[in-house]
């Protein structure tokens, strides 16, 4: 039987709802078309206050399969949680800073910008390189030939106009059905 797409997945199990109050945001691969059979759902949350944070989370989805929580050192470093349910994997990133602020959302949005001015023949590059092992961010990086540390590289590149990052495009995107759009 094969996974449900991930929206019905996180309508069916309630995430968003019960996370409200945390401001959630989905992330990831699978709102970005680049997720794997493997891939989870990643929901990002502003949770400045972590003891509550948990207690919801618990709540919440204390009962699903594989569920645990852990924050590997107190202060600035989000509450990560995660279970199974719907055939998916869920991780659930409790962050003290905004979500608009945390360095997950900020990759994301840099990729979707991105996916979006490269189009298919961007998206098809980077799949490539997911399907030969690579994480998210290393194969956005190694398609771009960003150097240095591929989760750096980045965020260096996410305040550039639409103009520039075409211009990084036109590197890599330079096949005839890609026009830039």
């Amino acid at each position: 039987m094969s996974k449900p797409h991930y929206l019905d997945a996180l309508g069916r199990v309630g995430v968003l709802s019960a996370l409200s109050q945390f401001d959630p945001h989905v992330a990831g691969t699978p709102p970005l078309e680049l997720d794997l059979a493997d891939s989870d759902i990643d929901v990002l949350c502003h949770a400045p206050d972590p003891v509550r944070f948990v207690c919801a989370i618990w709540t919440a989805f204390g009962e699903y399969s594989d569920f645990s929580a852990r924050q590997r050192k107190a202060g600035d470093r989000p509450v990560i949680a995660q279970f199974s349910a719907e055939g998916w994997v869920f991780e659930v990133f409790g962050g003290v800073q905004p979500v608009r602020n945390q360095i997950g959302w900020r990759h994301f949005r840099i990729e979707q910008r991105l996916l979006s001015l490269g189009g298919a023949t961007l998206r098809t590059l980077i799949m490539e390189q997911r399907r030969s092992g690579l994480k998210t961010e290393p194969a956005f990086a190694a398609v771009l030939n960003l150097p240095g540390d591929p989760y750096e590289a980045l965020l260096a590149i996410e305040t550039w106009s639409d103009e520039a990052l075409n211009g990084l495009l036109a590197g890599v995107c330079t096949t005839p059905s890609w026009t830039g759009h």
